[in-house]
């Protein structure tokens, strides 16, 4: 039986789902007077007036009547005022528990001038001991008035004492000042590595970027985040997600970087009481042996925390136009991307996760990138066929019309930026009209039936969901300029999207993604609607509270 039906069906399924699911369950809270969208139905949502909680699950939904009729005298009841309610939002693609330990220690520089970068790594320089290493982060070169590249002269004379690595928002490109290089043993006659590059002035002078594999940590970079500051960061990331409505969420870097032991911030956070988010773990592709020899594989935990995908890296990044294409950047005729990991290589690394069972994920983001990652899944499924592998292509880009065919063959899950043709507007134009058209190709992949789960990439991406949305219904960005009308969606697709369709891609649609009894009761309350809310200003709703696991973890 179907989650609604006439109003008699409806009190049925009511009475029923109470019968045989909690029997000597009473609700601990019920929400009512609200406009719920609850679940997908045909091209729209269905709506309710209220829903009974008991145990951290959806335990009945309907009208406002039949629910309160529910209520003992120890159940607590929200009055929404009218309120729209809708299932807990999903970020299929982000870096969290790094983020929040970067946040933590390194500078944000997420500013607007190449002197105001300056003077905050000048400002950290005095407080730290001479020859300590500098790290910054969500630096962006397309959103400073210079409109030019940070240069080791900028952060030489920023912080002459002290090794500098500024870290593009992106994560795929760094700028050095002349003491990092010489801490990573890069000088002028140092060779670009396999799948990177150490860009040169016209006199073949390092300027201090640094391209993909060119980005060297070398160990007096690297001091040991203790346990405390990890679970601090998981706490304060989380919890700025949660502000935003994220209630799940796909770290694609496991706990920080990948490294197999690295769930325990999420446990230690969970442990204290300060996980505000679901958190599907990947793991990058150096550190799965030790977990694979222990038996362990894709959806061990629980619904907090569970192991997701092994993560592979095919090619490099948009937002830092680095993406391997099949045509060359608009203006740069000779730049087509960067390849990071040759495909023979992909493949025997992933032969070896598919074979115990893991779940894979590749990063793939122009055409060529996402061919090659295709190419691996399809040969494993002739050599090794699995019964339910989906295959995950995290943010897969730049799509044509042979790549969704395939893509809609293999049952693989892209997971496109969600925000940034709304964020990252100013860098569209390197891609041209025509491409662009081809670009977090949302309509195409649901035309295709594809199951999209998009997500932010934060810190790359901002992982706000209602930028999201707009993002994804309107093609437009910040200034109001559209980029690749083609993609647009609607307001109920963008929900689904973003609220069923990322359970899918983590093996969890049973569990939680809509608002039906026996469903984690994960949601959030809106201060406006947005499916009657203009477009253009979906973006400005503000989340007023986010529930997950039946607890408010956020309240304005």
């Amino acid at each position: 039986m179907l989650f609604y039906g006439a109003p008699m069906l409806r009190r049925q399924f009511l009475i029923s789902s109470i019968a045989a699911s909690a029997a000597t369950t009473t609700p601990e809270a019920i929400l009512f007077n609200g406009v719920i969208y609850a679940a997908p139905e045909g091209a729209h949502f269905r709506k309710v007036q209220a829903v009974a909680i008991a145990g951290g699950r959806i335990l009945a939904a309907g009208e406002n009547r039949e629910i309160q009729a529910l209520a003992t005298a120890a159940t607590r009841r929200f009055d929404l005022g009218g309120k729209a309610v809708v299932p807990g939002f999903i970020d299929s693609h982000s870096h969290v528990a790094s983020s929040g330990l970067r946040h933590l220690r390194e500078v944000d520089c997420d500013l607007r001038s190449i002197p105001l970068i300056v003077q905050s790594i000048r400002e950290r320089s005095l407080k730290t001991r001479k020859g300590d290493w500098i790290i910054g982060f969500k630096y962006d070169d397309t959103k400073t008035a210079e409109q030019r590249k940070l240069n080791r002269a900028d952060l030489d004379a920023a912080a002459p004492g002290n090794p500098v690595l500024i870290v593009h928002r992106g994560g795929h490109t760094a700028f050095a000042n002349s003491a990092a290089l010489q801490q990573m043993d890069i000088n002028e006659k140092t060779p670009d590595p396999p799948g990177g590059a150490m860009v040169r002035d016209a006199q073949g002078r390092l300027t201090g970027e640094l391209l993909e594999t060119a980005v060297r940590r070398p160990a007096s970079m690297n001091r040991a985040a203790t346990a405390s500051e990890r679970r601090e960061g998981v706490a304060l990331i989380t919890k700025m997600m949660a502000k935003s409505g994220i209630t799940s969420v796909t770290d694609a870097a496991g706990g920080g970087s990948g490294r197999a032991d690295e769930l325990s911030p999420y446990q230690d956070a969970h442990d204290n009481g300060e996980l505000c988010c679901r958190v599907y773990c990947h793991f990058n592709y150096r550190y799965v042996d030790p977990l694979i020899a222990v038996g362990v594989r894709t959806g061990f935990g629980n619904e907090w925390i569970r192991v997701g995908a092994m993560k592979l890296i095919a090619d490099g990044s948009i937002s830092e136009r680095t993406a391997r294409l099949s045509e060359p950047y608009e203006g740069r005729p000779n730049d087509y991307g960067i390849i990071v990991m040759p495909e023979s290589e992909l493949y025997e690394h992933a032969r070896k996760a598919h074979l115990a069972g893991w779940q894979i994920g590749t990063h793939a983001n122009g055409e060529v990138g996402i061919e090659m990652a295709l190419n691996v899944y399809e040969r494993l499924q002739r050599e090794h066929q699995a019964r339910d592998p989906r295959f995950r292509l995290e943010h897969c880009t730049v799509v044509n019309d042979t790549l969704l065919r395939r893509i809609k063959a293999l049952n693989a899950v892209p997971t496109p930026f969600w925000s940034y043709v709304y964020y990252h507007g100013e860098k569209m134009s390197q891609y041209g009209t025509e491409r662009l058209n081809r670009m977090f190709a949302m309509r195409s992949f649901l035309d295709h039936g594809i199951r999209v789960a998009p997500g932010s990439d934060y810190v790359p991406g901002p992982f706000e969901p209602m930028m999201a949305l707009q993002s994804c219904v309107t093609r437009t960005d910040i200034k109001g300029v559209t980029w690749g009308p083609k993609q647009k969606i609607t307001v109920a697709e963008a929900m689904r999207a973003v609220t069923m369709n990322g359970p899918y891609a983590t093996y969890e649609e049973k569990l939680k993604g809509t608002l039906e009894p026996g469903k984690l009761a994960d949601l959030v309350v809106l201060g406006r609607d947005p499916f009657t809310a203009e477009p253009s200003t979906l973006a400005s709703i503000p989340v007023e509270r986010t529930m997950t696991g039946g607890r408010w973890v956020y309240e304005s």
